[in-house]
C-alpha cells in the first residue's frame, strides 16, 4: 500500500473512533510509526486529510448505494440492505465526528451537506418512486417532502439533544428511525414485506450470535 494510502486509511479509522477534533497529525504519524514530516509530504495540513477523507466516505456511499439499488428485490428490501449497511457502520463511529466536521472543518462539511442534499435525496426520491410502482409504499405520498423528511431523521440520530449519547446507541437510533419511516409509508404489501424482511433480520442476527 502507498505511504498516501496508509496515512489516509489510518486518517480515517481515527477520525470514525475518537472523532476528527481530538487526533492530531502526531497522533497519526505516531500509529503509523512515521515522521509527521512524512505525512506532511502528501498533506498540507490536518484539513486536507480531513477533505480527503470525507471525499473518500463519499465515493463509498455512492458505490454502496448503487450496490443496494442493483441488488434489491424491491424498494424495501433496497432500504433494509441500506439500512443493515448502515448499522455495521455506526457500531464502530463516535457520534461527535458530525459535530467536529461542522465546527472545525467547514469546507469539508459543505461538501459532505452538497452531497447529502443532492445526491442522497435523489436515492431516497427514486426508492420512494419505486416502491410506488411497486405498489409497496402509499400512492398518495409527496415524494419531494417525504424525501427531505427521511434525510433529515436519518441524521438526527446525531443530534445530542435529541438522543444524548451516553443514553442510546447511534446505531440502534438509525434502526428504530428508519423503520418508523418504513411502516409510515407502506401499504399493505409493503408491511408483509417488511414482516419477511424483518424475520430474517433476526435469523441473521441469531445465526451471527451462535457463530
Amino acid at each position: 500500500m502507498e505511504v498516501k494510502d496508509r496515512i489516509l486509511e489510518k486518517a480515517t479509522d481515527l477520525f470514525m473512533r475518537y472523532g476528527i477534533r481530538s487526533i492530531t497529525m502526531d497522533e497519526i504519524a505516531a500509529q503509523l510509526a512515521i515522521s509527521k514530516k512524512t505525512i506532511y509530504q502528501f498533506f498540507t495540513d490536518k484539513d486536507e486529510i480531513v477533505e480527503a477523507v470525507v471525499n473518500q466516505e463519499i465515493h463509498k456511499n455512492e458505490e454502496e448505494c448503487e450496490r443496494f439499488r442493483l441488488n434489491a428485490e424491491n424498494a424495501l428490501h433496497e432500504v433494509f440492505l441500506a439500512v443493515g449497511e448502515m448499522e455495521e457502520m455506526l457500531k464502530s463511529m463516535n457520534p461527535l465526528i458530525m459535530y467536529d466536521l461542522e465546527k472545525h472543518h467547514p469546507k469539508s462539511y459543505k461538501k459532505f451537506k452538497n452531497h447529502k442534499y443532492q445526491y442522497m435525496y435523489a436515492m431516497v426520491k427514486d426508492n420512494l418512486e419505486r416502491g410506488m410502482r411497486e405498489e409497496i409504499y402509499r400512492s398518495e405520498l409527496n415524494v419531494d417532502m417525504v424525501s427531505r423528511h427521511r434525510i433529515e431523521s436519518a441524521f438526527m440520530s446525531f443530534n445530542q439533544d435529541v438522543f444524548p449519547h451516553n443514553r442510546y446507541k447511534i446505531s440502534e437510533i438509525c434502526y428504530e428511525l428508519a423503520m418508523l419511516f418504513l411502516h409510515s409509508i407502506t401499504t399493505p404489501k409493503g408491511k408483509k414485506l417488511i414482516d419477511k424482511y424483518l424475520t430474517e433480520r433476526k435469523k441473521q442476527l441469531s445465526h451471527e450470535q451462535k457463530v
